[in-house]
Protein backbone atom coordinates (compact mmCIF):
# COMPACT_ATOMS: atom_id res chain seq x y z
CA UNK A 1 0.00 0.00 0.00
CA UNK A 2 2.90 2.44 -0.45
CA UNK A 3 1.97 5.68 -1.37
CA UNK A 4 -1.54 5.72 0.63
CA UNK A 5 -2.74 7.19 3.69
CA UNK A 6 -1.60 5.26 6.79
CA UNK A 7 -4.23 3.71 9.29
CA UNK A 8 -3.72 1.89 12.51
CA UNK A 9 -6.69 0.00 13.43
CA UNK A 10 -6.92 -1.34 17.15
CA UNK A 11 -9.21 -4.36 17.77
CA UNK A 12 -10.48 -4.56 21.49
CA UNK A 13 -10.20 -7.59 22.98
CA UNK A 14 -13.12 -8.41 25.27
CA UNK A 15 -13.95 -12.32 26.55
CA UNK A 16 -17.88 -11.46 26.33
CA UNK A 17 -19.34 -8.90 23.75
CA UNK A 18 -22.95 -7.91 25.40
CA UNK A 19 -24.30 -6.13 22.73
CA UNK A 20 -24.12 -9.10 20.58
CA UNK A 21 -25.52 -11.28 23.20
CA UNK A 22 -28.48 -8.76 23.28
CA UNK A 23 -28.96 -9.06 19.74
CA UNK A 24 -29.20 -12.23 19.73
CA UNK A 25 -32.10 -12.52 22.46
CA UNK A 26 -33.60 -9.95 19.79
CA UNK A 27 -33.59 -11.86 16.94
CA UNK A 28 -34.73 -15.37 18.65
CA UNK A 29 -37.26 -13.34 21.04
CA UNK A 30 -38.25 -11.73 17.77
CA UNK A 31 -38.55 -15.08 15.36
CA UNK A 32 -40.52 -16.65 18.14
CA UNK A 33 -42.99 -14.10 19.20
CA UNK A 34 -43.43 -13.15 15.38
CA UNK A 35 -44.09 -16.93 14.76
CA UNK A 36 -46.41 -17.47 17.77
CA UNK A 37 -48.84 -14.38 17.46
CA UNK A 38 -48.65 -14.07 13.29
CA UNK A 39 -52.02 -14.74 12.93
CA UNK A 40 -52.82 -11.10 14.61
CA UNK A 41 -50.90 -8.81 12.39
CA UNK A 42 -51.28 -8.37 8.89
CA UNK A 43 -49.64 -10.71 6.23
CA UNK A 44 -47.69 -7.72 4.98
CA UNK A 45 -46.11 -6.86 8.62
CA UNK A 46 -45.96 -11.09 9.02
CA UNK A 47 -43.75 -11.05 5.74
CA UNK A 48 -41.66 -7.95 6.55
CA UNK A 49 -40.86 -8.62 9.97
CA UNK A 50 -39.90 -12.29 8.95
CA UNK A 51 -38.11 -11.47 6.17
CA UNK A 52 -35.75 -9.37 8.15
CA UNK A 53 -35.00 -11.48 11.05
CA UNK A 54 -34.22 -14.13 8.64
CA UNK A 55 -31.60 -11.54 7.18
CA UNK A 56 -30.62 -10.33 10.66
CA UNK A 57 -29.69 -14.50 12.14
CA UNK A 58 -27.89 -14.56 8.67
CA UNK A 59 -25.96 -11.53 9.72
CA UNK A 60 -25.56 -12.93 13.30
CA UNK A 61 -24.42 -15.77 11.97
CA UNK A 62 -22.29 -14.48 10.10
CA UNK A 63 -20.53 -12.67 13.19
CA UNK A 64 -20.72 -15.55 15.02
CA UNK A 65 -17.95 -17.11 12.25
CA UNK A 66 -15.71 -14.63 13.13
CA UNK A 67 -15.07 -15.50 16.47
CA UNK A 68 -18.11 -13.22 18.53
CA UNK A 69 -19.38 -12.80 20.66
CA UNK A 70 -17.51 -14.76 23.12
CA UNK A 71 -13.86 -16.44 23.70
CA UNK A 72 -15.69 -19.86 23.16
CA UNK A 73 -16.17 -20.82 19.83
CA UNK A 74 -18.40 -23.75 20.87
CA UNK A 75 -20.73 -21.67 22.09
CA UNK A 76 -20.35 -19.26 19.18
CA UNK A 77 -21.24 -21.83 16.77
CA UNK A 78 -23.93 -22.88 19.05
CA UNK A 79 -25.40 -19.41 19.03
CA UNK A 80 -25.31 -19.43 15.03
CA UNK A 81 -26.36 -23.06 13.89
CA UNK A 82 -30.04 -22.94 14.62
CA UNK A 83 -31.54 -23.19 10.92
CA UNK A 84 -33.83 -20.59 10.70
CA UNK A 85 -33.32 -20.20 7.04
CA UNK A 86 -33.69 -24.35 6.36
CA UNK A 87 -31.30 -24.39 3.29
CA UNK A 88 -28.22 -23.69 4.29
CA UNK A 89 -25.79 -25.43 7.17
CA UNK A 90 -24.06 -23.47 9.24
CA UNK A 91 -21.06 -25.37 9.14
CA UNK A 92 -21.06 -24.96 5.36
CA UNK A 93 -21.46 -21.37 5.58
CA UNK A 94 -18.38 -21.12 7.96
CA UNK A 95 -16.29 -23.04 6.24
CA UNK A 96 -17.41 -21.51 2.60
CA UNK A 97 -17.06 -17.84 4.58
CA UNK A 98 -13.61 -18.16 5.84
CA UNK A 99 -12.75 -19.47 2.24
CA UNK A 100 -14.04 -16.37 1.10
CA UNK A 101 -11.96 -14.57 3.11
CA UNK A 102 -8.35 -15.51 1.63
CA UNK A 103 -8.47 -11.79 -0.17
CA UNK A 104 -6.02 -12.42 -3.19
CA UNK A 105 -8.68 -14.68 -4.31
CA UNK A 106 -11.63 -12.70 -4.49
CA UNK A 107 -14.29 -12.42 -6.84
CA UNK A 108 -12.51 -15.61 -8.44
CA UNK A 109 -15.30 -18.28 -9.33
CA UNK A 110 -13.17 -21.25 -8.84
CA UNK A 111 -11.24 -19.74 -5.51
CA UNK A 112 -13.95 -17.87 -4.12
CA UNK A 113 -16.85 -19.32 -3.02
CA UNK A 114 -19.34 -16.39 -2.86
CA UNK A 115 -18.09 -15.04 -6.36
CA UNK A 116 -21.46 -13.91 -8.34
CA UNK A 117 -18.62 -14.28 -11.59
CA UNK A 118 -18.55 -17.15 -14.24
CA UNK A 119 -15.91 -19.01 -16.14
CA UNK A 120 -16.03 -19.53 -19.57
CA UNK A 121 -16.87 -23.09 -19.77
CA UNK A 122 -19.64 -22.28 -17.16
CA UNK A 123 -21.32 -19.64 -18.90
CA UNK A 124 -20.99 -21.79 -21.72
CA UNK A 125 -22.97 -24.75 -20.24
CA UNK A 126 -25.68 -22.47 -18.93
CA UNK A 127 -27.74 -23.21 -22.80
CA UNK A 128 -29.74 -19.86 -23.96
CA UNK A 129 -32.68 -20.15 -21.03
CA UNK A 130 -29.77 -20.29 -18.29
CA UNK A 131 -28.04 -17.36 -19.82
CA UNK A 132 -30.95 -15.08 -20.05
CA UNK A 133 -31.72 -15.68 -16.02
CA UNK A 134 -28.13 -15.25 -15.38
CA UNK A 135 -28.24 -11.83 -17.34
CA UNK A 136 -31.37 -10.73 -15.46
CA UNK A 137 -29.35 -12.02 -12.01
CA UNK A 138 -26.85 -9.27 -12.72
CA UNK A 139 -29.41 -6.58 -12.42
CA UNK A 140 -30.47 -5.72 -8.98
CA UNK A 141 -33.99 -6.43 -9.63
CA UNK A 142 -32.87 -9.65 -10.84
CA UNK A 143 -31.04 -10.18 -7.50
CA UNK A 144 -33.77 -9.30 -5.61
CA UNK A 145 -36.62 -11.33 -7.48
CA UNK A 146 -34.90 -14.60 -8.88
CA UNK A 147 -31.60 -14.14 -6.89
CA UNK A 148 -32.67 -16.43 -4.29
CA UNK A 149 -34.11 -19.21 -5.97
CA UNK A 150 -30.74 -19.24 -7.84
CA UNK A 151 -28.82 -19.18 -4.90
CA UNK A 152 -30.61 -22.24 -3.02
CA UNK A 153 -31.55 -24.13 -6.27
CA UNK A 154 -28.02 -24.25 -7.50
CA UNK A 155 -26.57 -24.69 -3.55
CA UNK A 156 -28.40 -27.86 -3.13
CA UNK A 157 -28.18 -29.59 -6.55
CA UNK A 158 -24.09 -29.04 -5.60
CA UNK A 159 -24.67 -30.05 -2.29
CA UNK A 160 -27.00 -32.96 -4.11
CA UNK A 161 -23.94 -33.86 -6.00
CA UNK A 162 -21.55 -33.97 -3.18
CA UNK A 163 -23.82 -36.38 -1.31
CA UNK A 164 -23.89 -38.34 -4.09
CA UNK A 165 -20.42 -38.33 -4.54
CA UNK A 166 -20.04 -39.75 -0.77
CA UNK A 167 -17.75 -36.60 0.47
CA UNK A 168 -16.56 -37.06 3.90
CA UNK A 169 -18.69 -35.22 6.30
CA UNK A 170 -21.20 -34.04 3.88
CA UNK A 171 -24.13 -37.02 5.46
CA UNK A 172 -23.12 -36.27 8.67
CA UNK A 173 -23.70 -32.47 8.01
CA UNK A 174 -27.13 -32.54 6.44
CA UNK A 175 -28.65 -35.08 9.08
CA UNK A 176 -27.86 -32.57 11.66
CA UNK A 177 -29.33 -30.17 9.52
CA UNK A 178 -32.63 -32.08 8.77
CA UNK A 179 -32.96 -32.29 12.51
CA UNK A 180 -32.67 -28.64 13.27
CA UNK A 181 -35.26 -27.66 10.32
CA UNK A 182 -37.16 -30.43 11.61
CA UNK A 183 -37.68 -28.43 15.07
CA UNK A 184 -37.64 -25.44 13.27
CA UNK A 185 -41.05 -26.12 11.04
CA UNK A 186 -42.39 -28.12 13.71
CA UNK A 187 -42.46 -25.04 16.00
CA UNK A 188 -43.64 -22.50 13.37
CA UNK A 189 -46.33 -25.30 11.53
CA UNK A 190 -47.32 -28.05 14.39
CA UNK A 191 -47.45 -25.70 17.17
CA UNK A 192 -47.98 -22.23 16.04
CA UNK A 193 -50.28 -22.82 12.89
CA UNK A 194 -48.25 -21.34 9.93
CA UNK A 195 -48.88 -22.48 6.58
CA UNK A 196 -44.94 -23.45 5.21
CA UNK A 197 -45.63 -21.14 2.26
CA UNK A 198 -46.09 -18.62 4.14
CA UNK A 199 -43.22 -19.10 5.97
CA UNK A 200 -40.95 -20.05 2.84
CA UNK A 201 -41.88 -16.79 1.15
CA UNK A 202 -42.81 -14.36 3.77
CA UNK A 203 -39.85 -15.58 6.16
CA UNK A 204 -36.84 -17.53 4.10
CA UNK A 205 -37.27 -15.94 0.39
CA UNK A 206 -37.89 -12.56 1.36
CA UNK A 207 -34.83 -13.02 3.85
CA UNK A 208 -32.47 -14.55 1.70
CA UNK A 209 -33.63 -11.49 -1.07
CA UNK A 210 -32.96 -8.48 1.85
CA UNK A 211 -29.18 -10.63 1.99
CA UNK A 212 -28.94 -10.62 -1.56
CA UNK A 213 -29.15 -6.92 -0.96
CA UNK A 214 -26.19 -6.45 0.86
CA UNK A 215 -24.13 -8.69 -1.42
CA UNK A 216 -24.94 -7.54 -4.25
CA UNK A 217 -22.45 -4.73 -4.94
CA UNK A 218 -19.50 -5.98 -2.14
CA UNK A 219 -17.55 -7.15 -4.45
CA UNK A 220 -16.11 -6.17 -8.17
CA UNK A 221 -13.16 -7.00 -9.43
CA UNK A 222 -10.29 -5.18 -10.07
CA UNK A 223 -6.19 -6.43 -10.97
CA UNK A 224 -5.47 -5.10 -7.14
CA UNK A 225 -7.01 -7.13 -4.74
CA UNK A 226 -7.64 -4.36 -2.21
CA UNK A 227 -9.38 -2.87 -4.58
CA UNK A 228 -12.19 -5.40 -4.77
CA UNK A 229 -13.95 -4.73 -1.88
CA UNK A 230 -16.52 -1.90 -1.35
CA UNK A 231 -18.06 0.33 1.00
CA UNK A 232 -21.67 1.33 0.66
CA UNK A 233 -21.57 4.44 3.22
CA UNK A 234 -25.09 6.42 4.91
CA UNK A 235 -27.03 3.33 4.95
CA UNK A 236 -28.26 3.40 8.77
CA UNK A 237 -31.45 1.03 8.59
CA UNK A 238 -30.32 -1.65 6.31
CA UNK A 239 -26.53 -1.17 8.13
CA UNK A 240 -27.92 -2.03 11.00
CA UNK A 241 -29.49 -5.12 9.61
CA UNK A 242 -26.84 -6.29 8.13
CA UNK A 243 -24.50 -5.41 10.93
CA UNK A 244 -22.51 -2.80 9.25
CA UNK A 245 -21.06 -4.74 6.92
CA UNK A 246 -21.53 -2.85 4.32
CA UNK A 247 -18.35 -1.07 5.48
CA UNK A 248 -17.30 -3.94 3.83
CA UNK A 249 -13.53 -2.90 3.28
CA UNK A 250 -13.07 -2.50 6.81
CA UNK A 251 -14.79 -5.88 7.41
CA UNK A 252 -11.95 -7.72 5.30
CA UNK A 253 -9.17 -5.88 6.52
CA UNK A 254 -10.13 -6.68 10.24
CA UNK A 255 -12.96 -9.49 10.45
CA UNK A 256 -12.17 -9.28 14.37
CA UNK A 257 -13.83 -5.83 14.84
CA UNK A 258 -17.28 -6.46 16.02
CA UNK A 259 -20.01 -5.33 14.17
CA UNK A 260 -21.07 -1.89 16.86
CA UNK A 261 -17.79 -1.06 16.19
CA UNK A 262 -17.43 -0.83 13.05
CA UNK A 263 -18.76 2.61 11.85
CA UNK A 264 -16.74 4.19 14.86
CA UNK A 265 -13.78 2.71 13.42
CA UNK A 266 -14.48 3.44 9.87
CA UNK A 267 -15.42 7.45 10.56
CA UNK A 268 -12.00 7.83 12.56
CA UNK A 269 -10.30 5.56 8.90
CA UNK A 270 -12.38 6.33 6.51
CA UNK A 271 -10.15 8.86 4.25
CA UNK A 272 -7.41 5.99 4.28
CA UNK A 273 -9.83 2.96 3.80
CA UNK A 274 -11.32 4.62 0.80
CA UNK A 275 -7.75 5.30 -0.57
CA UNK A 276 -6.89 2.06 -0.44
CA UNK A 277 -9.75 -0.05 -2.17
CA UNK A 278 -9.45 2.98 -5.01
CA UNK A 279 -12.50 4.69 -4.21
CA UNK A 280 -15.27 2.30 -4.39
CA UNK A 281 -17.89 3.53 -2.54
CA UNK A 282 -21.15 3.92 -2.86
CA UNK A 283 -23.66 6.69 -1.17
CA UNK A 284 -26.50 4.03 0.30
CA UNK A 285 -28.40 1.43 -1.20
CA UNK A 286 -30.47 4.06 -3.15
CA UNK A 287 -26.99 4.30 -5.25
CA UNK A 288 -26.51 1.46 -5.93
CA UNK A 289 -30.03 0.88 -6.96
CA UNK A 290 -30.04 3.89 -9.28
CA UNK A 291 -26.82 3.06 -11.18
CA UNK A 292 -28.08 -0.82 -11.10
CA UNK A 293 -31.19 -1.47 -11.27
CA UNK A 294 -32.06 -3.06 -14.68
CA UNK A 295 -28.61 -2.42 -15.48
CA UNK A 296 -25.78 -4.97 -14.86
CA UNK A 297 -23.49 -4.52 -11.92
CA UNK A 298 -20.89 -6.04 -13.98
CA UNK A 299 -19.99 -8.65 -16.82
CA UNK A 300 -20.71 -12.33 -15.71
CA UNK A 301 -17.57 -13.82 -16.94
CA UNK A 302 -14.71 -13.45 -14.77
CA UNK A 303 -12.10 -11.35 -16.49
CA UNK A 304 -9.67 -13.77 -15.47
CA UNK A 305 -11.73 -16.94 -16.50
CA UNK A 306 -13.05 -15.36 -19.90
Amino acid sequence: MSGRPSYVIKVPTRSVEWPTILLTIAIYGGFLGLTFWWETLPLSVVAIAGGWLIAWHGSLQHEVIHGHPTGNQRINDAIGAIPLSLWLPYEIYRESHLEHHRDEHLTDPIEDPESSYLTKAAWERLGAAGRLLARWNTTLLGRLTIGPAVMILSFLVQQGRLLQAGEAGRARIWAIQMIGVAGVLFWVIAICGMPFWLYFFGFVYLGAAMTRLRSYAEHRYAERHEERTAIVENSHVFGLLFLYNNLHVLHHLKPGISWYRLPSVYRRNREALIGSNGGLVYNSYWDIARRFFLKPHDKLTHPKHS
